[in-house]
């Protein structure tokens, strides 16, 4: 009588595992693989080895609470074929005397998360012995062809994947800064907290079966992360915060990495961490995607249009005084605004269309009924093909909307001025392999006032327009785009606007005398140009009032009134000054001031409006590291030099113990 087969020992060979699957920084003691790419075990038997001829040996792969073979979230497959075809595969590797290595792969479209592995052994037609072997963790897997997610440049991947700092840019179009991060994707517990914020999400909890057969994936899981790293659904990573009021919480100012926060949501028992910004959001789910396997890169734009309606109209009222109002329709345009890229085939789209895709985790709209954004293809934006899931009109009026200014007096709204090229300025994001600056903006618009950007602008309107005709309620991905009102629809944007300059021949624009520091007077004057032939009386009213991240305005802290008289032809400036000590107060966190100025003529009831938005620059900082000293000696002397914009001046030493950089 044969001797019992039973399987007395396993090695899933972690180690070598992770390192063939790039998951070796995430850890070497727990088995990571990637899907489409083989990985190696070891089975140990009492008694006697693997005889091919007799024994039969059936691998089960399970995933989610609620395995099953109908929707490949368990799968079958047999070392010798017999139990039929699978797109799972076993092969043997090498037969020892008491020993079994077997070469396992997951095919390249199974659903991504945290497994289990078993093994049915069935010898002489005994009854059937199960074991269980082992869990991994099966990623995508940006390095198989076959693979959704596939990139293909080596360099690229280790960028998007692989790097776990980076740069997240800043500022305005004027003044752009890189602000370092950290994304920490493989630091202790990150990869269990991801997959832990898959579970937590509103698919999982209402259908989890089906959540987890959908994770194979990139676009399914791409929109279920976005819509958890907020918290305005569900129990999401980050409560979003643009108050300047962060007592009970984080200014978001003051985050440098995804690790703290990842891991604080996680302890706390899944409470949405408080509080974050859009560079934020965007950096939590670069730190997630890439984790999952997901190529992802945090892209910034200047002058990014936030479009509540759909009409790819940004419109911002002003009162006679020049001043700002809060936008009773939220439009707004941030003076920069953070989103992610990820790199993904879209099977669900039309052929050319796949590749980066524009995902946004910052809630501003909602979409399919949730506060998320996207994937929305890149390609897709740039041609205003606005239709195509997800969310890509909304995407396209970020980086494409155009901007009406109106005049709100005695109950009434006046037109002032359209401005095409305000929206969308200097896309940014970390160079591959370097820690320069690559503007993408060319991915995302044709140069801005050409004929074929204008004709972008028109097809992305015409499109929406049709979508509206055949289907009034809208209810699918896309945002709503309803009717706009009188003198702000789609009929006047079919001819080029005339701007009130064209109009009254009168021009003015403001000129900063000097580069604005935080602690010194803004000094800048106001330049008015008569074009015309006649002369020219103007009553200029000038306002100053400081601006949220978001675009929000406050109240005006700054005004002034300029009677100017123009001969034909003639240019004047009027100097302005705002002391430091009449701005300093009603500063916000980003520093932002917002100058603007109304002018009329006399002879003509058009307006004339003109403003600038400026950062204010703090000073910087010197570093002088001493050293390295004597052999051994492993005390480095750091001097720090920083100027105090309000004029006092200090220096101090502090030792600093050499670190190893990781």
């Amino acid at each position: 009588e044969a001797q019992v087969y039973t399987v007395a020992l396993t090695d899933l060979q972690s180690t070598w595992n992770n390192v063939r699957h790039h998951t070796d920084e995430i850890s070497s003691d727990r088995l990571l693989v990637r899907r489409g790419q083989a990985f190696n075990i070891t089975l140990y038997f009492r008694n006697r080895g693997f005889q091919p001829g007799l024994d039969n040996i059936i691998f089960v792969a399970e995933t989610g609470p609620l395995p099953d073979l109908s929707n490949g979230t368990r799968a079958l497959f047999s070392l010798t074929g017999r139990h039929g075809p699978s797109p799972w595969i076993a092969s043997l590797e090498t037969n020892g005397a008491s020993s079994l290595e077997v070469s396992l792969c997951a095919p390249p479209v199974a659903a991504v998360g945290r497994y289990l592995l078993k093994v049915h052994i069935d010898s002489f037609q005994r009854s059937v012995t199960a074991y269980q072997l082992g869990e991994f963790i099966l990623l995508f897997n940006p390095w198989c062809p076959e693979d959704s997610v596939y990139l293909d440049s080596e360099p690229q991947r280790q960028e998007y994947v692989v790097n776990d700092y980076g740069f997240i840019y800043q500022g305005n179009k004027n003044w752009i800064r890189p602000c370092p991060w950290n994304y920490g994707q493989f630091e202790e517990n990150i990869i269990d907290i991801c997959l832990e914020l898959l579970d937590k999400s509103l698919n999982f909890q209402t259908d989890p079966a089906t959540d987890c057969a959908l994770r194979g994936s990139p676009v399914y899981i791409s929109r279920v992360v976005c819509a958890m790293i907020n918290s305005n659904d569900d129990s999401g990573v980050l409560n979003g915060n643009w108050s300047e009021n962060y007592l009970d919480g984080v200014n978001p100012a003051e985050w440098t990495g995804s690790v703290a926060i990842l891991k604080q949501w996680h302890a706390t028992g899944c409470q949405p961490v408080r509080y974050g910004q859009c560079w934020v959001f965007a950096a939590i789910m670069c730190t997630v995607m890439r984790c999952l396997g997901i190529p992802t890169r945090v892209i910034t734009n200047f002058d990014s249009g936030h479009d509540t309606d759909g009409n790819l109209i940004i419109d911002e009222y002003y009162d006679s005084t020049g001043r700002i109002l809060e936008n009773k329709k939220k439009d707004s345009v941030w003076n920069f605004h953070v989103w992610n890229e990820c790199w993904m085939a879209r099977k669900d789209l039309p052929p050319g269309y796949g590749g980066w895709q524009v995902l946004d985790a910052t809630p501003q709209e909602t979409s399919n009924g949730l506060y998320c954004c996207g994937p929305a293809s890149v390609r897709a934006i740039k041609e205003g093909e606005v239709e195509l899931n997800y969310d890509t009109a909304f995407a396209f009026s970020m980086v494409n909307a155009d901007c009406m200014s109106w005049l709100v007096y005695g109950g009434k709204e006046q037109k002032i001025h359209r401005d095409t090229n305000t929206v969308g300025n200097f896309i940014s994001t970390k160079s591959i392999q370097s820690d320069e600056r690559d503007d993408i903006t060319e991915n995302y618009k044709y140069l801005e006032g050409s004929p074929q950007e204008r004709q972008v602008f028109l097809k992305a309107l015409q499109k929406l327009k049709a979508g509206r005709s055949e289907d009034p309620h809208q209810a699918d991905s896309q945002h709503s785009t309803p009717e706009p009102r009188s003198g702000d629809g789609l009929w006047s944007l079919h001819t080029p606007s005339l701007r009130p300059s064209d109009i009254v021949h009168v021009s003015l624009k403001f000129q900063l005398l000097d580069p604005p520091h935080m602690g010194q007077d803004i000094r800048f004057v106001l330049l008015a140009l008569n074009m015309s032939l006649q002369f020219k009386d103007l009553k200029v009213n000038l306002s100053a009032q400081s601006l949220l991240h978001d675009g929000s305005p406050l109240p005006p802290f700054w005004q002034d009134t300029a009677f100017i008289t123009l001969s034909p032809e003639e240019a004047k400036t009027h100097s302005c000054r705002i002391p430091y000590s009449q701005y300093s107060q009603y500063l916000s966190t980003d520093k932002l001031i917002r100058i603007s100025a109304l002018g009329e003529e006399k002879s003509s009831p058009e307006k004339i409006l003109v403003d600038k938005i400026i950062t204010l620059a703090y000073p910087g900082i010197i570093i002088n590291v001493s050293g390295p000293g004597a052999p051994g000696n492993l005390i480095l002397s750091t001097q720090i030099m920083h100027e105090n914009p309000l004029g006092l001046f200090y220096t101090w030493m502090k030792s600093l113990k050499q670190r190893k950089h990781h």
